[in-house]
Protein backbone atom coordinates (compact mmCIF):
# COMPACT_ATOMS: atom_id res chain seq x y z
CA UNK A 1 0.00 0.00 0.00
CA UNK A 2 1.47 3.12 -0.91
CA UNK A 3 2.15 6.37 1.06
CA UNK A 4 -1.11 8.26 -0.70
CA UNK A 5 -3.38 5.57 -0.13
CA UNK A 6 -2.08 5.41 3.61
CA UNK A 7 -2.31 9.35 3.87
CA UNK A 8 -6.03 9.44 2.24
CA UNK A 9 -6.96 6.06 5.08
CA UNK A 10 -5.98 8.24 8.11
CA UNK A 11 -7.16 11.50 7.01
CA UNK A 12 -10.89 9.18 6.54
CA UNK A 13 -10.25 6.74 9.82
CA UNK A 14 -13.19 8.45 11.80
CA UNK A 15 -15.55 8.52 9.08
CA UNK A 16 -14.88 4.34 7.88
CA UNK A 17 -15.73 3.84 11.67
CA UNK A 18 -18.54 5.57 11.77
CA UNK A 19 -19.65 3.68 8.21
CA UNK A 20 -18.74 0.52 9.12
CA UNK A 21 -19.97 0.50 13.35
CA UNK A 22 -23.08 2.41 11.95
CA UNK A 23 -23.81 -0.44 9.59
CA UNK A 24 -22.84 -3.37 11.62
CA UNK A 25 -25.20 -2.12 14.34
CA UNK A 26 -28.38 -1.55 11.78
CA UNK A 27 -27.55 -5.05 10.02
CA UNK A 28 -27.61 -6.45 13.92
CA UNK A 29 -31.08 -4.69 14.82
CA UNK A 30 -32.77 -5.84 11.69
CA UNK A 31 -31.78 -9.35 11.94
CA UNK A 32 -32.55 -9.78 15.77
CA UNK A 33 -35.77 -8.24 15.05
CA UNK A 34 -36.50 -11.14 12.47
CA UNK A 35 -38.27 -13.73 15.09
CA UNK A 36 -40.85 -11.19 15.80
CA UNK A 37 -42.01 -10.85 12.18
CA UNK A 38 -41.00 -14.45 11.22
CA UNK A 39 -44.74 -15.54 11.11
CA UNK A 40 -46.65 -11.91 9.76
CA UNK A 41 -48.65 -12.89 7.24
CA UNK A 42 -50.07 -9.32 6.92
CA UNK A 43 -46.91 -7.77 6.44
CA UNK A 44 -46.98 -9.78 3.01
CA UNK A 45 -49.87 -7.62 2.00
CA UNK A 46 -47.35 -4.52 1.52
CA UNK A 47 -45.80 -6.22 -1.66
CA UNK A 48 -49.36 -7.99 -2.47
CA UNK A 49 -50.55 -7.60 -6.32
CA UNK A 50 -46.34 -6.48 -7.60
CA UNK A 51 -46.68 -3.12 -5.20
CA UNK A 52 -45.14 -0.22 -7.30
CA UNK A 53 -44.56 1.39 -3.84
CA UNK A 54 -42.94 -0.97 -2.16
CA UNK A 55 -40.68 -1.58 -5.21
CA UNK A 56 -39.43 1.91 -4.37
CA UNK A 57 -37.85 0.44 -1.97
CA UNK A 58 -36.74 -2.47 -3.18
CA UNK A 59 -39.47 -4.66 -1.49
CA UNK A 60 -40.55 -8.04 -3.44
CA UNK A 61 -42.27 -10.84 -2.95
CA UNK A 62 -42.49 -12.33 0.66
CA UNK A 63 -40.88 -10.33 2.82
CA UNK A 64 -41.56 -12.83 5.83
CA UNK A 65 -38.73 -15.48 4.51
CA UNK A 66 -34.85 -14.41 5.41
CA UNK A 67 -34.25 -13.81 1.99
CA UNK A 68 -37.02 -11.50 1.80
CA UNK A 69 -36.63 -9.83 5.51
CA UNK A 70 -32.85 -9.04 4.34
CA UNK A 71 -33.14 -7.79 1.28
CA UNK A 72 -35.99 -5.06 2.10
CA UNK A 73 -34.24 -4.42 4.72
CA UNK A 74 -30.91 -4.07 3.74
CA UNK A 75 -29.22 -5.51 0.64
CA UNK A 76 -31.60 -3.83 -1.12
CA UNK A 77 -31.51 -0.28 -0.15
CA UNK A 78 -29.92 0.77 3.04
CA UNK A 79 -26.55 -1.17 2.53
CA UNK A 80 -25.89 -0.03 -0.69
CA UNK A 81 -26.60 3.56 -0.35
CA UNK A 82 -24.51 3.88 2.03
CA UNK A 83 -21.49 2.34 0.17
CA UNK A 84 -22.81 4.53 -2.42
CA UNK A 85 -22.51 7.49 0.06
CA UNK A 86 -19.16 6.49 1.00
CA UNK A 87 -18.04 5.66 -2.49
CA UNK A 88 -18.69 8.88 -4.48
CA UNK A 89 -18.08 11.00 -1.31
CA UNK A 90 -14.65 10.05 -1.64
CA UNK A 91 -13.99 9.74 -5.32
CA UNK A 92 -15.54 13.11 -5.90
CA UNK A 93 -13.06 14.65 -2.63
CA UNK A 94 -10.22 12.81 -3.70
CA UNK A 95 -9.01 14.37 -6.57
CA UNK A 96 -11.47 17.05 -7.98
CA UNK A 97 -12.28 17.85 -4.02
CA UNK A 98 -8.52 18.06 -3.12
CA UNK A 99 -7.75 20.17 -6.06
CA UNK A 100 -10.20 22.86 -5.33
CA UNK A 101 -8.86 23.02 -1.75
CA UNK A 102 -5.57 23.57 -3.28
CA UNK A 103 -3.49 20.43 -1.66
CA UNK A 104 -3.97 18.57 -5.17
CA UNK A 105 -0.87 20.57 -5.79
CA UNK A 106 1.36 19.04 -2.83
CA UNK A 107 0.56 15.67 -4.32
CA UNK A 108 1.55 15.87 -7.53
CA UNK A 109 5.12 17.25 -6.95
CA UNK A 110 5.86 14.12 -4.72
CA UNK A 111 8.13 11.60 -6.88
CA UNK A 112 5.07 9.62 -7.83
CA UNK A 113 3.43 9.50 -11.14
CA UNK A 114 -0.13 10.85 -11.88
CA UNK A 115 -0.97 7.26 -12.56
CA UNK A 116 0.19 5.95 -9.39
CA UNK A 117 -1.65 8.79 -7.42
CA UNK A 118 -5.19 7.72 -9.31
CA UNK A 119 -3.94 3.63 -8.49
CA UNK A 120 -2.98 4.65 -4.76
CA UNK A 121 -6.81 6.57 -4.30
CA UNK A 122 -8.68 4.03 -6.22
CA UNK A 123 -7.15 1.40 -4.02
CA UNK A 124 -8.33 3.80 -0.64
CA UNK A 125 -11.93 3.39 -1.59
CA UNK A 126 -11.78 -0.52 -2.38
CA UNK A 127 -10.36 -0.89 1.48
CA UNK A 128 -13.07 1.57 2.62
CA UNK A 129 -15.87 -0.14 0.38
CA UNK A 130 -14.37 -3.45 2.03
CA UNK A 131 -14.36 -2.57 5.12
CA UNK A 132 -17.79 -1.01 5.34
CA UNK A 133 -18.99 -4.53 3.39
CA UNK A 134 -17.04 -6.49 6.02
CA UNK A 135 -19.08 -5.09 8.93
CA UNK A 136 -22.35 -5.58 6.96
CA UNK A 137 -21.76 -9.08 6.49
CA UNK A 138 -20.67 -9.93 9.99
CA UNK A 139 -23.42 -8.66 11.16
CA UNK A 140 -25.88 -10.29 9.02
CA UNK A 141 -23.94 -13.98 9.63
CA UNK A 142 -25.17 -13.59 13.16
CA UNK A 143 -28.36 -13.41 11.37
CA UNK A 144 -28.58 -17.35 11.76
CA UNK A 145 -29.01 -17.21 15.58
CA UNK A 146 -32.03 -15.47 15.18
CA UNK A 147 -33.90 -18.06 12.77
CA UNK A 148 -32.40 -15.78 9.58
CA UNK A 149 -30.79 -18.66 7.77
CA UNK A 150 -29.33 -17.28 4.29
CA UNK A 151 -27.11 -19.72 2.29
CA UNK A 152 -23.11 -18.66 3.13
CA UNK A 153 -22.34 -18.44 -0.49
CA UNK A 154 -25.70 -15.74 -1.11
CA UNK A 155 -24.41 -13.73 1.68
CA UNK A 156 -20.96 -13.29 0.62
CA UNK A 157 -22.04 -13.04 -3.11
CA UNK A 158 -24.60 -10.01 -2.33
CA UNK A 159 -22.36 -8.31 0.03
CA UNK A 160 -19.54 -8.65 -2.69
CA UNK A 161 -21.72 -7.26 -5.59
CA UNK A 162 -22.95 -4.32 -3.12
CA UNK A 163 -19.40 -3.73 -2.61
CA UNK A 164 -18.54 -3.39 -6.03
CA UNK A 165 -21.34 -1.22 -6.68
CA UNK A 166 -20.01 1.32 -4.17
CA UNK A 167 -16.73 1.15 -6.12
CA UNK A 168 -17.75 1.59 -9.09
CA UNK A 169 -19.25 4.43 -8.62
CA UNK A 170 -16.88 6.09 -6.31
CA UNK A 171 -14.64 5.67 -9.64
CA UNK A 172 -17.47 7.00 -11.92
CA UNK A 173 -17.60 10.18 -9.39
CA UNK A 174 -13.50 9.91 -9.49
CA UNK A 175 -13.51 10.14 -13.02
CA UNK A 176 -15.86 12.77 -13.80
CA UNK A 177 -13.85 14.88 -11.08
CA UNK A 178 -10.69 14.31 -13.18
CA UNK A 179 -12.28 15.60 -16.25
CA UNK A 180 -13.64 18.52 -14.65
CA UNK A 181 -11.88 19.05 -11.55
CA UNK A 182 -15.24 20.22 -9.80
CA UNK A 183 -16.37 17.98 -7.49
CA UNK A 184 -19.68 19.41 -7.40
CA UNK A 185 -20.03 18.01 -10.84
CA UNK A 186 -18.80 14.78 -9.96
CA UNK A 187 -20.64 14.33 -7.12
CA UNK A 188 -24.03 15.46 -8.44
CA UNK A 189 -23.62 13.52 -12.37
CA UNK A 190 -22.69 10.43 -10.18
CA UNK A 191 -25.20 10.67 -7.67
CA UNK A 192 -27.73 11.01 -10.40
CA UNK A 193 -26.22 8.08 -12.71
CA UNK A 194 -26.71 5.84 -9.07
CA UNK A 195 -30.54 6.62 -8.07
CA UNK A 196 -31.11 6.06 -11.95
CA UNK A 197 -30.00 2.71 -11.98
CA UNK A 198 -31.78 1.84 -8.56
CA UNK A 199 -34.97 3.33 -10.13
CA UNK A 200 -34.85 1.17 -12.81
CA UNK A 201 -33.91 -2.09 -10.94
CA UNK A 202 -36.00 -1.47 -8.30
CA UNK A 203 -39.12 -0.87 -10.35
CA UNK A 204 -38.13 -3.75 -13.01
CA UNK A 205 -40.41 -6.61 -11.41
CA UNK A 206 -43.05 -4.65 -11.13
CA UNK A 207 -43.62 -2.21 -14.38
CA UNK A 208 -42.92 -4.53 -17.48
CA UNK A 209 -42.24 -1.67 -19.43
CA UNK A 210 -38.96 -1.51 -18.09
CA UNK A 211 -37.49 -4.86 -17.40
CA UNK A 212 -35.42 -4.64 -20.53
CA UNK A 213 -33.72 -1.49 -18.70
CA UNK A 214 -32.92 -3.38 -16.06
CA UNK A 215 -29.92 -4.66 -18.08
CA UNK A 216 -28.42 -0.73 -17.92
CA UNK A 217 -28.09 -0.62 -14.16
CA UNK A 218 -25.53 -1.75 -12.36
CA UNK A 219 -28.13 -1.89 -9.07
CA UNK A 220 -29.69 -4.69 -11.25
CA UNK A 221 -26.15 -6.94 -11.34
CA UNK A 222 -25.13 -5.76 -7.55
CA UNK A 223 -28.09 -6.69 -5.62
CA UNK A 224 -31.18 -6.52 -7.51
CA UNK A 225 -31.02 -10.30 -9.75
CA UNK A 226 -32.23 -12.63 -7.02
CA UNK A 227 -28.62 -12.40 -5.44
CA UNK A 228 -30.04 -13.02 -1.70
CA UNK A 229 -31.46 -16.31 -3.09
CA UNK A 230 -28.77 -17.52 -5.49
CA UNK A 231 -25.51 -15.76 -5.25
CA UNK A 232 -23.39 -13.34 -7.11
CA UNK A 233 -23.38 -14.76 -11.04
CA UNK A 234 -20.14 -14.82 -12.54
CA UNK A 235 -21.23 -12.71 -15.12
CA UNK A 236 -23.03 -10.37 -13.39
CA UNK A 237 -19.63 -9.50 -11.08
CA UNK A 238 -17.95 -9.41 -14.33
CA UNK A 239 -19.97 -6.90 -15.56
CA UNK A 240 -19.50 -5.06 -12.11
CA UNK A 241 -15.52 -5.64 -12.26
CA UNK A 242 -15.58 -4.54 -16.17
CA UNK A 243 -17.47 -0.90 -15.28
CA UNK A 244 -14.45 -0.49 -12.28
CA UNK A 245 -11.68 -1.16 -14.61
CA UNK A 246 -13.02 1.49 -17.26
CA UNK A 247 -13.86 3.94 -15.03
CA UNK A 248 -9.97 3.63 -13.26
CA UNK A 249 -9.03 3.90 -16.66
CA UNK A 250 -10.90 6.88 -17.75
CA UNK A 251 -9.89 8.57 -13.96
CA UNK A 252 -5.56 8.02 -14.92
CA UNK A 253 -6.31 9.09 -18.27
CA UNK A 254 -8.19 12.48 -17.48
CA UNK A 255 -6.32 13.25 -14.30
CA UNK A 256 -3.09 13.18 -16.88
CA UNK A 257 -4.98 15.65 -18.95
CA UNK A 258 -6.39 17.91 -15.70
CA UNK A 259 -4.61 21.12 -15.02
CA UNK A 260 -3.63 21.23 -11.12
CA UNK A 261 -3.69 23.99 -9.13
Amino acid sequence: MGEITRLDLRLRRRSLYGYALGLGVYVLVIVALYPSFENDTSLDQLTANGSTLAALFGATGSLTTPDGWLGANVFANFGPLILLVLGIGYGASCLAGQDEDGTLGLVVTLPVSRRRVVLQKAAALVVLSVCAGAATLAAAFVGRAFDLTVAPSALIGVTAGMVLLGIGFGLVAMWIGAATGSRGMALGVASALAAASYLVSSLAPVVSGMRPARYASLFFYAVGDGQLRTGLPVAWAGVLVGVTVVAGVGSVLAFDRLDVH
